[in-house]
């Protein structure tokens, strides 16, 4: 049974969700703000993460830098604002999902599932545990990217983005393609998403950044 944290400084939408995650057979734990929630996932266990961004104490946002430091734990992001700003933010920070209030709770627990799914996926699919490219290895087992040795900070989109890749490398994948098999069916995001990844990812690559080429007209393609 998967655990989920859900995290929100309205009572009432922590019992809503909770309601509805419990009806789905999750197991589930609460907190109101983002330093509560950062405690217990450094002090507990859990599959995925729900949580609001305007929390006093400490907003969404920061409470999910916090946790990325420590726990790779799927995140799925709540708020009241629909800014394509603070949805591309959110994703660079490395988010699995985003949702907007009002929310429907039975299309938030498909997403729950969906993200849960890929994680599921993603953690069982490789028969091989490293990618290997020249000094670029990454490493399917503890989720890491290391270069000629040194081991590099990536959000965990950016990891699956440069997994992806790799296991087509030389293949030129349109943006339609990684946004569906990266991100899932159930992403409502555009073109300017894998761009923004893309970028930052490549300069996490430095020396190796060329390995991620710009198919014109169509997206991009791992070059090995």
């Amino acid at each position: 049974m998967a655990k989920i944290l859900i995290v929100d400084d309205e009572a009432k939408i922590r019992e809503v969700i909770r309601e509805y995650a419990e009806f789905n057979h999750y197991e589930t734990g609460e907190a109101e703000d983002g330093m509560q929630a950062v405690n217990m996932c450094l002090q507990g266990d859990y599959d995925l993460v729900i949580m609001d961004i305007m929390m006093p104490k400490l907003d969404g946002f920061s409470a999910c830098k916090e946790i990325r430091k420590d726990k790779d734990i799927p995140i799925i992001m709540l708020s009241a604002r629909g800014e394509e700003y603070d949805k591309l933010f959110g994703f660079e920070l490395g988010i699995d999902d985003y949702v907007v209030k009002p929310f429907s709770p039975k299309e938030l627990m498909a997403r729950v599932a969906a993200v849960l799914a890929r994680r599921k996926a993603a953690e069982t699919s490789a028969p091989s545990n490293e990618l290997v490219s020249g000094g670029l290895v990454l490493n399917k087992s503890s989720r890491t990217v290391a270069i000629d040795g040194k081991r590099i900070d990536v959000t965990l989109k950016e990891y699956e983005l440069l997994a992806y890749l790799m296991e087509n490398k030389n293949i030129a994948l349109s943006r339609d393609k990684l946004l569906q098999d990266i991100w899932g069916y159930d992403f409502f995001g555009d073109d300017r998403t894998i761009d923004t990844h893309i970028k930052n990812l490549r300069g996490r690559l430095g020396d190796y950044r060329d390995k991620i080429a710009t198919v014109r007209g169509i997206g991009y393609k791992f070059e090995d």
